[in-house]
This record gives structure tokens, sequence and C-alpha cells, in this order.
């Protein structure tokens, strides 16, 4: 792989910078207008349009009627997955579940002297559903996606959560992905991907009811049609491709920072993976450690793609310069390799998740540590936060004013009412001052 290391005062080094501040503003038009189209679809034929597009790029036979998980494939599964994949599964599920649990908001009232009294009242949506891609003809079933996304809206209280996943070309969905739903609590199912299953769930069809939140990962079509569909339905997060930045110093391990850095690229070419370093010896180390570690990879030729395309090694003078060079770029997931992580980590501003020392690879984060897998992408760490509890839940503001509050406020409100014009705000005051005192408004 041809990864040139670079310093950053040195001027190739500031265009790769460039590049990284700028990528959050490069949106993929090229699948925006087919995404229209199929929406269009959805909305205006319901089942008709999502069998179709079933048909022709997942299951040539599928029918309405097979649309739906039946009781029967649930149970089929539970006979086809080992007793290690469940222990796993629960052992995962337990982890995210204490987390998220944490995360859960109260509602609350305050009383005034004067008797008012205001408060928020926090309720769940009604309905979510979840989207879980799973792979070129379900061999590679995000199962993690399923527990990341599902156990945070049963902890919020949604009462009715759904999964939509593309099943295989047999019109059967991985029996993995439907024991992971049936672990956060799902029982419906429908098989069906990309952007008529967002469609689906934003419209409903007869057989597809509507949802009010939309969560889970996809590739451009589902990220374009989550776009398209926001405001009818609340979405997780704008996604874009996995991200990594490691900043590292002199003590670091070359061979856990090439392995953390193929581990963000062979996901997708797009693939984001940058090492930030005080070191020239650990980031030449690290370069000859990607080399001999990608050979070994399964989706090698995805991972090279991404480094030699995305992939960058930026020398700095001091760590102080790493991590501020890190706020800047906001990264999705960053590690700090360094000594003494957690004297670094009150200076860090952005980031979605941050994992703290050289045994901390992003990996566990992906599947058992706990915090959500589902984070900011392309620099919107700087203003979004992982997906949580709070994802699936809305809160209304509680006002109860007593008749001598009211009166004590009158000449504020109506006051504040008579600047911005609006006479109707100030009367609805003054009609109630006026039968307090026994007059006519």
């Amino acid at each position: 792989m041809n990864i040139q290391i670079q310093h950053v005062r040195d001027a190739a080094g500031q265009r790769c910078i460039d590049g990284l501040r700028d990528r959050f503003s490069m949106g993929d038009d090229s699948c925006r207008e087919a995404v229209i189209k199929i929406l269009d679809r959805v909305r205006t034929e319901g089942d008709k349009a999502v069998v179709e597009y079933t048909r022709k790029f997942d299951a040539p036979g599928m029918q309405v009627s097979e649309l739906k998980v039946q009781d029967a494939e649930f149970a089929e599964a539970e006979t086809l997955v080992d007793e290690s994949f469940m222990t796993t599964l629960h052992f995962a599920a337990d982890r995210i579940r204490k987390f998220h649990e944490r995360e859960m908001e109260d509602s609350w009232i305050t009383t005034r002297d004067d008797g008012t009294v205001t408060g928020r009242m926090v309720r769940p949506v009604d309905s979510a559903g979840l989207y879980v891609p799973g792979g070129q003809g379900g061999s590679t079933p995000l199962v993690s996606s399923v527990l990341m996304n599902g156990i945070p809206a049963a902890i919020a209280g949604v009462e009715r959560r759904v999964m939509v996943t593309p099943p295989n070309r047999e019109g059967k969905v991985s029996p993995a992905l439907l024991l992971a739903a049936r672990e956060v609590g799902i029982d419906e199912v429908y098989k069906t991907g990309s952007a008529w299953a967002i469609g689906a769930l934003a419209f409903g069809t007869a057989t597809i009811p509507r949802v009010d939140v939309i969560v889970g990962p996809g590739n451009q079509f589902v990220a374009e049609a989550k776009q398209q569909v926001m405001g009818r339905v609340r979405i997780d997060m704008l996604a874009g491709p996995s991200e990594v930045l490691i900043v590292a110093d002199d003590q670091a391990e070359p061979a856990f920072i090439a392995a953390d850095m193929l581990a963000q690229a062979e996901h997708d070419p797009q693939a984001l993976a940058l090492l930030i370093t005080t070191s020239r010896s650990v980031a030449e180390q690290t370069l000859c450690a990607l080399n001999e570690q990608v050979v070994e990879l399964s989706r090698r030729e995805i991972a090279e793609e991404a480094l030699e395309g995305r992939g960058a090694v930026l020398l700095v003078d001091t760590l102080d310069e790493a991590i501020e060079l890190a706020n800047d770029i906001a990264i999705e997931h960053l590690e700090l390799q360094v000594r003494e992580p957690w004297q670094w980590l009150p200076k860090v501003r952005h980031a979605g998740a941050i994992f703290l020392g050289s045994y901390t690879p992003e990996a566990c984060g992906d599947y058992v540590a706990g915090p959500n897998h589902v984070l900011p992408t392309m620099g919107t760490a700087r203003i979004a936060s992982a997906l949580g509890v709070e994802t699936f839940l809305k809160k209304s503001s509680i006002i109860s004013c007593s008749r001598q509050a009211l009166l004590a406020d009158a000449e504020h409100i109506q006051r504040l009412a008579a600047l911005e014009g609006l006479t109707a705000h100030s009367n609805s005051v003054a009609v109630r001052v006026a039968h307090a005192s026994g007059k006519k408004a």
C-alpha cells in the first residue's frame, strides 16, 4: 500500500488536513434522483412497489404474504444457531442494557411560591423502525446493530418496535438476526431493504405500518432515503462511512495501531483510517505492520482501497497539537494510544466515541463495551451525539398558572405582546385580569 508519512507543517500534510475538514460538505448525489423515484412509488403503490424492488434486488420469488417473518421462522432460527452464539448474544445485550439504562430521563415538575407549576413530561414515541443490513445475500448479518438500536428503544418504552432487513435470494432472513431481534423484544420483522424499506417505514403500506422514528445504518441508498423522509419521521442521524483517528506517542505499539486502522478500513472503500503521531519511528513501523497484516484479511481488497484512497499518517511535534487537530477533524472514533490517556481526555472536545489506552480497540465499542456504536461521522461530532435512549423520547412542557400568578405576571406579558404587535395575545391576558377584578375587558 502506498501511504506517505506527512508532516502537518508541510504543504502535503496541510492539503490532507484541509481535505479532512471539507469532507462533511461533500455529499453523494449519485443516487438522489433514483431514491426520489423509489420513495414516490412506495408512497403511492405501497406493498406492490416494495415487493417489486425486493424481487429485483434480493429475493426473486418474494410475495406480499411473505414480507412479514412468521412465528415458524423464528422457531426455525432457534434450531440453526449454536449455544455459543446465544451466550455471546446475551452477554453483549446485557452490557448494552446496563449502559443505556443510565440514560433514561425522568419527567420533572417545579412549583413557584405564587402557585405556578412548570415542568417537563418525558414520553416515548409510539413506534420505531430499525433498519438492519444483512450484507450481500445476508452473508454478513449485523447482529450488533440490532442490539445497539433495539435496546435503547426498549428502555425508552417504545410500544411498537419493528425491524426491516433485506432477505437472501431464497427469501429468508439470517437466523442470527431473528434471534437478536427476539433478544431485544422485537417480534415484528419484515423482509425488505434499501430505500424501499425506508419508504415503507416512513409512509406505511398495507403490510408495514408507518413508524415515528427510523434508525440504523445502511448504504448510500438507505442514507439518502433517510435524508429525504426526515421531517416526516425522526431519524437517528445522517451517517457516512466509518472513521477512526488514532493519536499515538512514541510508546504506542505499531501493530495495535495498524490493526485498528485495518478494522475501520475493511468496512468500506470510503472508510477513513488516520494516524496522528509524534513519533516518526512509530509512523514507519505502523506502515510496515499495515502491509504485513492486510494480507491476512478476508476483506483485503476493500481495506487496501480504503487505506490507499483515504488513509493518512500525519506527524506532529507535540501531543497538544495532535489533540487540537483531532478536535478540528471531529472524528467518529478517537483512540488515544498514549501514556496517561486519561490526562489528555479533558482536552478532547469533539469525538463520537473516545477509546483510552492501547488495550481499548474500537472493536470493543462495536460489540460489548456497552456504549452505542451508532455515532456521528463526517465532522458532525462537533454538534451531534451517539444514538441513545433520548433518540426515542420526546418532551412536553407543563405549565399551570394560578389566578394570583397570572395577575402578577399580566403586565409583563402584555408589554411583550404589545412590543411584538400581537394584540390578541395581550387581550387573552386582559380579559382574565378584567374578569378577576369584576370588570368587562
